[in-house]
This record gives C-alpha cells, sequence and structure tokens, in this order.
C-alpha cells in the first residue's frame, strides 16, 4: 500500500501500473490482485486506511468543543495538519478520491469519507439547533457547500505547491475564508 500510495501520488492513479507498484513493493502483480482484487481495491484500501486515524483524531477533538462552529474549525484545523505533515495523501484525498474509474460508470465512496461527511453534517444541524447557523437552510446541503469549498481551495493550494507558484493560498486565508462561510450559514436570511 505504501508503494502504490506514492506512485499513485506522483504519477496519478491512471499513470500507474500495478507491475510498477508490485516491483516498487518488491512482490507479484498476482500478489497484489489476490489481497486488494487490482489497483481499484488497492486504492479503495489506502483511502479506508487514511481515513480511520483521522476520523479518530476528529472525534478526540470534538469532545470539548463547546459549539457546532468551533467543531467545524478544529475539524479544518485537523485536516489541513494531515495535509501537511502528508503531502501524498493529499494529493490522493484531492485529486483522486472522487472520480469515475476507468471501466466502470460509478464513483465509490469511503466508508471513512462517508462517516467524515456524516460528522460535518451532524455538526451543522447541531449549529442550526444551537441558533448558529440558519435553520431554514438544508443542514445537508451546507455540509456538501461547506467541504467543496474547503476541497476546492485546499486542491487549489496543493496544486501551486506542486508548480512551485507562489499564489499558494495560506492555512490563515483558508481558515479566514470557511470561518466567513460559517459566518454565512449564521446570517442566512430564513425563507
Amino acid at each position: 500500500m505504501h508503494a502504490a500510495r506514492q506512485l499513485f501520488a506522483k504519477h496519478g492513479y491512471e499513470n500507474t501500473q500495478t507491475a510498477a507498484i508490485a516491483r516498487e513493493a518488491g512482490t507479484s502483480e498476482s500478489q497484489l490482485i489476490r489481497y486488494f482484487g487490482g489497483k481499484a481495491g488497492l486504492l479503495h484500501a489506502i483511502f479506508d486506511e487514511a481515513w480511520q486515524p483521522l476520523n479518530e483524531r476528529v472525534h478526540d477533538l470534538l469532545i470539548d468543543v463547546p459549539d457546532a462552529r468551533r467543531a467545524l474549525l478544529t475539524i479544518l484545523g485537523a485536516v489541513l495538519t494531515v495535509f501537511d505533515r502528508d503531502r501524498d495523501l493529499a494529493t490522493l484525498f484531492l485529486l483522486e478520491g472522487r472520480r469515475i474509474r476507468a471501466g466502470s460508470e460509478e464513483v465509490r465512496l469511503s466508508p471513512g469519507f462517508v462517516a467524515f461527511s456524516e460528522t460535518v453534517r451532524r455538526l451543522i444541524a447541531r449549529g442550526q439547533k444551537e441558533g448558529s447557523f440558519a435553520a431554514a437552510l438544508d443542514a445537508h446541503a451546507m455540509a456538501v457547500a461547506l467541504m467543496g469549498a474547503v476541497e476546492a481551495m485546499a486542491r487549489e493550494r496543493l496544486l501551486a505547491r506542486r508548480a512551485a507558484r507562489a499564489r499558494a493560498i495560506s492555512d490563515r486565508q483558508l481558515q479566514r475564508i470557511f470561518a466567513a462561510i460559517l459566518d454565512g450559514f449564521s446570517s442566512a436570511r430564513q425563507g
């Protein structure tokens, strides 16, 4: 999995051959297929393995957070820290995480991503009950908008860093924009 993770991050999922993964891992293609069912199974195993500690970390961080807004800001900080520590993982999450694969029409979502998304949705619903977010807006739609905005900014930052562009979005800017979006959720008009 480590070899595949590095190769997928460096060359992309579509451009990485199973033979190259097996060679880098010091094993055979048949072993890779036996244990993972192929390249797609390997990618999904990487996602499943990566989401577990991230979701555990998020759960631990949320235990003492007094309100939903601060909880969402805390989650953002945790995700940014993980992405800064592990650029390969950030690349896979942001560039390979949710797209149609060759030979398939479905987008398979990692159970860990689904759990993370549900945590965000539940926090927004909690904020609506607390009165910090507009109750007239759909919690699921707000979660999708919030996660989409953050993902787009994090992806742009990752791409800028990979291309060594000077205009990469800083953590501070990303957090400020995230907070502004949350503020927008609180000030949205009823109706």
